[in-house]
């Protein structure tokens, strides 16, 4: 066909006789003048544009809007570029009837979309280049073409036109885009002045883009890139490279930021004056509008894909020419509107998820910061009296908050459904008449059933949540008290214990399943259900056949209509989890002091002193504004506390940051060095510093975890004392350290240190030598004060108490004075000699090396973890595994048989004809055949859905089942070098992700991707031509999934190890509170809250925008593989039906596409929960086998108490040194025996020892006759006592505590408690010996607790008993009451004690003195006193 721009085939073309303006093909061609004019200016200016600024770019110029009108000014282009694309098509389909080629029709119409496509790319360029001047080129475009297409819109009226003409319509339209375009010009010119104006308008850009630390630019970057998430290219590219870290992800904007969004929430929520539901809507309403415009918009554009199949088959069906009045009718053209408006529905949506995303972000930081600024105003009696527990408060933060940004997330598709309800019902009704309604109340009548698994499945998921609530907390306190556990062998009823807690939440688990499986099975099933009764009923009431068209659309339709159920069901879900009420009470009660009349003296050492529970730790809080005053006050004081930094504090509980020693110290005070040295030495804490890693600069972890608790008390102390306060305020700062420990810090840290300054002291303490010292003495009895003076006023007035306090204490003032010169040497870690913690730290320091490196070699790998996926399975059992994969495979297969069995039926029914006989038998067996794979089908959607969860839900239970006995029969060691955090982490967020994520990510990633691969299989069965095109896109899509892998993981890493620390925060806080407000740090504490929740939500919103940068690409590359089906398929004539069923699974692919990513990126990082899981099950557990049968072990074994230690050697691993070195000793039966010696001597290691909880790797201890290393470990540890250093208790009840094994009488349990001095407080708790022990035994003060334990070792009746320094917490009175327990109570027993204060073990049978692992005296005390150069004479001199 010849071609010419007015065509050949009529003359009378180039005919201007009735004038220029009158001839059409002129006015087409006055029509190209304004396009070429543009592409003449610009390309000049773009060129040179590009090249001097490319290299030089930063990077707010490049993102930085300038004009106004930018977003109107994209919209318009982008709908100008719709329009031509439908004036090309015009064209082209009218030219298609012509006789010749006609390029007057659509040539001018491809210049103005280049032009169009220029102006835009134009305006970019100048507007990030901020050159205004340039924008005139447009201004002139714009009114050219505006003019140009006004005369072709004038033309067409005076020729008379109708209006129902498309020609026209575009014409109209593209003169009010032109116009509307010029408007816009008009208005930058209006406001920056650049031409036409003296004085040009400057600008200064955003405050954000002036800051390149704010990397997040989505507010700031144009509408394209905003649309299409462009600007994050960089950064996924990059992480391929290098991993991405906070420093790659910068700062949030500010209008994001928690402090922004919380002072806007605050406002709204305390404004009393009508405004508060005004700015409530304009802080977080008017976002959530435009989600739901562009939810309504994208749910619109979604029914463009059924009516455009409809018409590509029916037009394919009909084989008919279209021409230009029949344009919608053409095939080639509704694959084009099919593509178009795939790509603007996907964009629409993901704008949609976008908006509520950032809304709810910004929700949630507000939020916290809401309930940050209440936690800091709780009352202590709320956190201790377990009315608000730090689990609450972490649920608060951690679930609460999410589950609220969550709703927010999927409230546009709330009110979204109605709309594609509605439309849905009313296009199938269109498509298919009555039958239609058959299918839509199928829908209808099952959406209640899948509203009330939905319901279902939120309690299931609750229920999981409380018992996994107290799963975590029961291994918490395993984990806490695990050597006490191990020592008296008593960890198989704690593992019984969580192991039925962890059964409990199994079953809530199968419930969760099983409903689980049941709304994947419905939302599988309904669209099969409503699909065969519709047709079915429209085949037997209905003469006329099914035609493909309407099967294949009403298909598509079902599928669109099934989507608002699912998201009904999941919407419900997160309603119920999120919104919940919750509030905090402030405490009420009885008084705990009463009667208080005291005075502090100013700039002196206040002294008080008290019984174990007398209420010394109670006055120091009341002192502190802690307390609730219910009579009296002390306003001067309360003045002074009031002044910023005006009380420094120590608690008797330590408290510290999960930061380094020297941010623990300092506490945020300007870092003096000279001052922080005086403070380090005058705590003893530089030896202990010297020995760490990192020296100061450790991060010693959560609550100081991987500290002693003398070495946690030294740091607080040494906190109190580094505050340039005028009130030190210090309780019980003695309780955890030695007698030279106490005497440095005493003379060096508060007679020299703090006396020197004259600062007001008040000290709580037990140790009564000290008391010479006190300016003022507060002695406390059962809540009130008992006596108040100096020392001489007490002597005078009250006799009796002074001569019971000088019988207490072991030295006057000028003895103290003599001794402590010489510093003992102390080790990190408890109870390890320095020798061994050198060698130590040497190769942690080398292993922490070698893991850094590793590290970084994992992040960089883009392989997924196939080894770990396969042992995942396999922990579910072959059996589950081979059922999984075989139902996966059958019941896809049989979904694509019913849709190709449907595509068959309609095309050989619509080429059969009218009904005959043959005909109706035809129906009836096809029907009939429809119908048994449409029964099949639903049947194995709920086999594969029950499948996968019972997978995994099996490979959950073995994985929790093999962590806790691999962790409960693990070494002591182990727990020693491991962070107790770190192994909770394993039981919790590992756990959670095993039991509650896996399963569902696993079964959508192989749905979606056999989805993928049976679409693709059928388009290319339909169109073999397919293929070709499927190769490029196949390239594109294994590049973005590869790319989008890594930066996925990198981020959602970040987003995880963000959230951490905030969450510890949070829970550091509540821990810490008394000492955040004494020392009036909360705006600090609140300035670091907005700061990580600041890291944490621009991890969160990175994520987000990554995961839009998936789905706009993958969506597209959908759209790209719809189009190239459409055209493949018209253009090689395939089948009718064939055509529809490619079609309908294009389709298919873009929906499914960007999940198969998603889900593997998922999994891939959820592996790493089964990864951290299986690291910990290697770990070698300690060996309980002994070399002797239980049953040959006497029944009363050890029935004497006799100990012979023969060449003992000690080490606590294989590889580390000896601790104890060729010890031997000889204890008889019924002696009471003393092991005394400085910290890291040993002493500690021999009483391990006897249980076997080191490595004994020479020699051997014969208890009885029997060799301890033949026994079995229970059979040892069971028939042994012993008395910690650190008090143990957990929840329950004191008869719990006392007697976990159930096997002793109340009498037996009374006695105990008589023994231990606590039968009257027993007695007066609600319950008695039923009485309830909070968390630890919070509370119980810590005395107390030491003296449930002596109940505890006296309640197991054996013959020898280890004391462990079990006396460190107990005052003095209290500790004289215990030796004559032990010497009267325990008489007929070996006891042996580690001695913390050397004069308790004066009246011992025996004292053994050692030294780095051997044992240098061994003797009576008597004569070791005898001998005044030995090491125990220097020692009692030194305690005396």
């Amino acid at each position: 066909m010849k071609a010419a721009f007015c065509g050949n085939d009529n003359a009378s073309a180039y005919d201007i006789s009735a004038g220029v303006l009158k001839n059409v093909c002129f006015v087409d061609a006055l029509n190209l003048v304004p396009h070429v004019f543009l592409l003449f200016i610009t390309f000049p200016i773009l060129f040179i544009g590009w090249g001097s600024q490319s290299s030089k770019v930063q990077i707010h110029h490049n993102t930085w809007l300038h004009f106004p009108g930018h977003n109107l000014r994209w919209i318009l282009t982008f709908t100008l570029l719709f329009v031509h694309v439908c004036e090309i098509a015009e064209g082209i389909v009218s030219d298609a009837n012509m006789k010749s080629r006609h390029l007057h029709l659509f040539l001018p119409a491809m210049m103005g979309f280049v032009a169009a496509t220029t102006a835009i790319v134009y305006y970019h360029n100048i507007e990030t280049s901020n050159f205004p001047k340039l924008l005139l080129a447009l201004f002139l475009y714009w009114i050219m073409a505006f003019v140009t297409k006004t005369i072709k819109l004038v033309r067409y009226c005076e020729d008379g036109v109708p209006f129902s003409q498309l020609r026209f319509c575009i014409t109209g339209i593209m003169v009010i885009l032109y116009g509307l375009l010029m408007a816009v010009e008009i208005n930058v010119i209006r406001v920056r002045r650049y031409v036409f104006f003296m004085n040009p308008q400057k600008v200064k850009p955003p405050e954000d883009l002036q800051d390149l630390g704010v990397r997040f630019l989505q507010p700031f970057v144009n509408l394209l890139s905003k649309a299409t998430y462009w600007w994050m290219n960089t950064l996924i590219i990059s992480a391929h490279k290098k991993p991405i870290d906070l420093k790659a992800i910068g700062k949030l904007p500010i209008a994001m930021r928690a402090l922004t969004n919380y002072v806007c929430l605050k406002e709204a929520y305390e404004d009393q004056q009508g405004m508060r539901a005004i700015k409530w809507k304009l802080a977080f309403g008017r976002p959530i509008l435009l989600s739901s415009t562009f939810r309504y918009l994208a749910d619109l554009l979604g029914f463009a894909g059924p009516l455009c199949i409809s018409g590509i088959v029916e037009s394919f069906q009909n084989d008919t020419n279209t021409t230009g009045k029949d344009f919608l009718k053409n095939a080639y053209v509704l694959a084009v509107l099919l593509f178009l408006a795939l790509i603007l529905q996907r964009t629409f949506l993901q704008a949609s998820y976008y908006v509520t995303i950032e809304t709810g972000i910004n929700l949630r930081g507000a939020l916290l910061a809401m309930i940050y600024n209440k936690i800091l105003r709780l009352s202590t009696s709320n956190l201790s009296m377990g009315e608000m527990t730090l689990g609450q408060i972490n649920n608060l933060v951690a679930i609460e908050t999410n589950q609220l940004m969550w709703f927010l997330f999927l409230c546009p598709n709330l009110w979204a459904m109605p709309v594609q309800i509605i439309m849905g019902v009313i296009l199938l009704y269109n498509l298919l008449r009555v039958s239609a309604l058959v299918g839509a109340a199928v829908i209808v009548l099952l959406a209640p059933i899948q509203y009330f698994i939905a319901t279902k499945l939120a309690e299931a998921q609750k229920s999981t949540l409380d018992y996994s609530t107290e799963r975590l907390k029961k291994t918490n306190e395993i984990l806490k008290g695990i050597k006490l556990l191990k020592l008296y062998a008593w960890e198989h009823i704690f593992c019984t214990s969580v192991e039925e807690t962890r059964t409990k939440e199994l079953i809530s688990l199968k419930t969760f399943a099983l409903y689980t499986s049941l709304s994947i099975f419905m939302n599988a099933a309904i669209p099969i259900a409503a699909v065969l009764a519709t047709f079915v009923t429209y085949e037997y009431q209905n003469e006329a056949t099914l035609q493909p068209y309407q099967a294949f659309a009403s298909l598509s339709l079902f599928h669109i209509l099934v989507t608002p159920l699912f998201l009904l069901s999941t919407v419900v879900r997160f309603a119920v989890k999120a919104v919940t009420n919750g509030y905090f009470s402030w405490g009420s009660g009885l008084a705990t002091l009463s009667n208080i009349n005291i005075r502090i003296p100013t700039g002196q050492m206040t002294m008080i002193v008290g019984q174990v529970g007398c209420g010394k730790s109670s006055l120091l809080l009341a002192i502190l504004g802690e307390m609730q005053t219910l009579e009296g006050k002390d306003p001067q004081f309360e003045k002074r506390c009031r002044n910023r930094y005006s009380v420094a504090y120590a608690a008797q509980k330590p408290w510290l940051l999960n930061a380094t020693v020297e941010e623990n110290i300092i506490f945020g005070s300007p870092f003096n060095k000279q001052r922080y040295k005086a403070v380090t030495d005058a705590c003893s804490l530089q030896p202990d510093i010297d020995l760490l890693p990192f020296g100061d600069q450790t991060e010693i972890g959560e609550r100081g975890i991987n500290l002693s608790g003398g070495q946690r008390q030294r740091i607080c102390v040494a906190r109190a004392l580094y505050q340039n306060t005028n009130i030190i305020v210090l309780d019980d700062p003695f309780s955890a350290l030695d007698i030279h420990l106490s005497d440095h810090l005493m003379q060096e840290g508060i007679l020299k240190f703090l006396q020197e300054d004259k600062r007001t002291l008040i000290l709580v303490t037990h140790k009564l030598q000290y008391l010479p010292h006190a300016d003022w003495i507060i002695a406390m009895k059962d809540g009130y004060v008992l006596r108040e003076g100096t020392l001489k006023d007490i002597q005078t007035k009250d006799v009796e108490l002074y001569e019971h306090w000088k019988t207490l204490m072991n030295r006057q003032d000028q003895e103290l004075e003599k001794v402590t010169t010489v510093g003992p040497g102390r080790a990190m870690y408890p109870r390890e000699s320095k020798a061994q913690l050198e060698d130590e730290d040497e190769e942690e320091e080398e292993e922490e090396d070698d893991d850094d490196n590793m590290s970084t070699v994992m992040r960089l790998r883009t392989k997924m973890p196939w080894r770990t996926c396969w042992r995942y399975l396999t922990s579910g059992g072959f059996f589950l595994l081979f059922l999984m994969i075989f139902s996966k495979l059958l019941k896809h297969s049989v979904i694509v048989a019913i849709d190709y069995w449907l595509a068959r039926w309609t095309s050989m029914e619509n080429k059969t004809g009218d009904s005959t006989d043959l005909n109706r038998e035809s129906k009836s067996y096809h029907v009939a055949v429809f119908s048994m794979l449409c029964g099949a089908g639903i049947v194995l959607c709920l086999v594969t859905s029950l499948t996968v969860e019972w997978m995994g839900l099996t490979a959950a239970k073995n994985l929790h089942h093999n962590l806790l006995n691999k962790i409960i029969l693990g070494p002591i060691r182990f727990f020693d070098t491991t962070p107790l955090g770190l192994i909770l982490n394993r039981f919790s967020a590992d756990t959670n992700i095993i039991d509650q994520h896996i399963p569902p990510t696993l079964e959508s990633l192989t749905r979606s991707t056999l989805l993928c691969l049976s679409a693709i299989g059928m388009i290319s069965y339909a169109t073999p031509w397919f293929l070709v095109a499927l190769v490029p896109l196949g390239i594109a899509f294994y590049f973005i999934q590869k790319y989008f892998r890594v930066a996925s993981k990198d981020l959602q890493e970040l987003d995880d190890s963000t959230q951490l620390p905030l969450l510890c925060h949070f829970s550091e806080t509540a821990e810490g509170l008394t000492t955040i407000r004494a020392f009036r740090h909360e705006a600090r504490f609140k300035q670091h809250m907005l700061e990580l929740t600041d890291t944490n939500n621009i991890a969160y919103l990175f994520l987000s925008a990554a995961n839009r940068w998936l789905e706009v690409r993958t969506d597209y590359l959908g759209a790209c593989i719809v189009l190239t089906a459409a055209v493949t398929s018209i253009t090689y004539r395939s089948d009718s039906g064939l055509l529809g069923l490619g079609l309908l699974y294009a389709l298919t692919i873009t929906n499914y596409l960007n999940w198969v990513v998603r889900n593997l990126a998922d999994l891939e990082v959820q592996m790493g929960a089964v990864k951290k899981v299986n690291s910990f099950l290697t770990m070698e557990s300690e060996n309980y086998e002994g070399t002797m049968d239980p049953s040959q072990v006497p029944k009363d074994w050890p029935q004497e108490g006799e100990i012979k230690i023969e060449d003992l050697c000690v080490r606590y691993e294989n590889n580390l040194k000896p601790v104890l070195k060729h010890v031997k000793a000889y204890i008889k039966p019924g002696q009471k025996v003393g092991i005394c010696g400085r910290t890291g001597s040993g002493k500690s290691s021999l009483s391990l020892a006897f249980f076997r909880m080191v490595d004994i790797f020479d020699g051997k201890i014969v208890i009885d006759g029997i060799d301890i290393c033949k026994l079995p470990l229970h059979t040892l540890r069971s028939r042994l006592s012993i008395i910690l250093q650190d008090p143990i208790l957990f929840s329950g009840s004191i008869r719990f505590n006392l007697d976990p094994e159930c096997k002793c009488t109340d009498d037996r349990l009374w006695e105990a408690l008589e023994i231990a001095q606590l039968k009257n407080m027993v007695k007066s708790l609600p319950g008695g010996l039923d009485a309830v022990v909070t968390e630890g035994g919070e509370n119980f003060s810590v005395g107390q607790r030491q003296l449930f334990c002596l109940a505890r070792a006296f309640v197991r009746k054996s013959s020898i008993l280890i004391m462990d320094e079990a006396t460190a917490s107990i005052d003095m009175a209290t500790e004289n009451i215990l030796q004559k327990v032990v010497m009267t109570a325990f008489v007929d027993r070996t006891v042996v004690t580690i001695a913390h204060r050397v004069h308790t073990i004066l009246t011992a049978d025996l004292v053994i003195v050692m030294k780095r692992g051997n044992i240098l005296e061994n003797d009576t005390p008597e004569n070791l006193l005898s001998r005044e150069d030995g090491i125990f004479a220097s020692f009692v001199r030194a305690d005396m």
